[in-house]
């Protein structure tokens, strides 16, 4: 009995008291955005002449960009994940600006995905910030009015100065511009993280839609502040925003 004691004792030393919990694998996923043009997918090019195919103005775009950021997923098992500072400045001159690499993202497969379109009303009230959000690239006006969160400039013979300027920010009360949405991932054969791929999923976007209820550049060639004018065309053109496939 003395012999299997001294047995016993000797297990339980040798024994990790703390055994380190496995870590989760993890890999990265891409969002990238394409942009269309109007109800007939033509495609939407800068410095070329375009014809709005309900307002009938003819739109040359010298700049288009637009803040995408949040993200969040839901994986089928009912797991979440969130990385509030994956934000992306998505600038139409620019195509490698046009994808937004996520990392540290645990393997699985999702089902959803949240997205800010826009910037948040937090961090519009959040003073100077790094990345996407820096205010040295033009696209922050002041604490209480935020930022810019879709800036499209360019020319018309429609208006009345022959250019337009539409800066569009406002992120509280009914004028707000920004919009969470939530997309089904499951619905394109779901999101599949893993640590030996990078997928990508591939959202659509149509500036025309900015004149969808705002009308004619006539109407006003210039918007530079909150108000109706800005939360009417950003929340046009951020709630037709869809997600059109998923390269695994």
């Amino acid at each position: 009995m003395a012999v299997l004691a001294v047995a016993a004792t000797v297990a339980a030393c040798n024994k990790p008291e703390d055994e380190p919990t496995p870590t989760a694998a993890l890999g990265s996923f891409e969002i990238e955005m394409e942009y269309t043009w109007g109800m007939d997918g033509s495609p939407f090019v800068l410095s070329a002449p375009l014809h709005h195919p309900m307002s009938g103005d003819t739109l040359t775009f010298e700049t288009f960009k637009h803040y995408v950021g949040n993200v969040a997923l839901e994986s089928v098992d009912g797991e979440t994940f969130a990385n509030a500072d994956a934000y992306a400045l998505f600038d139409a001159s620019e195509p490698s600006s046009l994808v937004l690499r996520v990392s540290d993202v645990p393997e699985g497969d999702y089902a959803s995905m949240t997205l800010t379109l826009g910037v948040d009303s937090a961090r519009n009230v959040s003073g100077a910030q790094s990345g996407a959000l820096d205010p040295t690239l033009g696209m922050f006006w002041s604490w209480n009015t935020g930022y810019i969160m879709i800036k499209a400039e360019g020319t018309s013979p429609q208006s009345s100065t022959g250019s337009f300027a539409y800066h569009l920010g406002g992120f509280s009360g009914e004028n707000a511009v920004q919009a969470e949405r939530t997309f089904d991932l499951a619905s394109k054969g779901l999101l599949t993280v893993r640590t030996d791929a990078v997928p990508t999923v591939h959202f659509m976007a149509n500036p025309a839609r900015l004149f969808h209820t705002y009308g004619s550049v006539a109407n006003g060639p210039n918007v530079h502040m909150p108000g109706p004018a800005a939360g009417t065309m950003g929340q046009d053109f951020h709630s037709w925003i869809y997600l059109d496939h998923i390269h695994p």
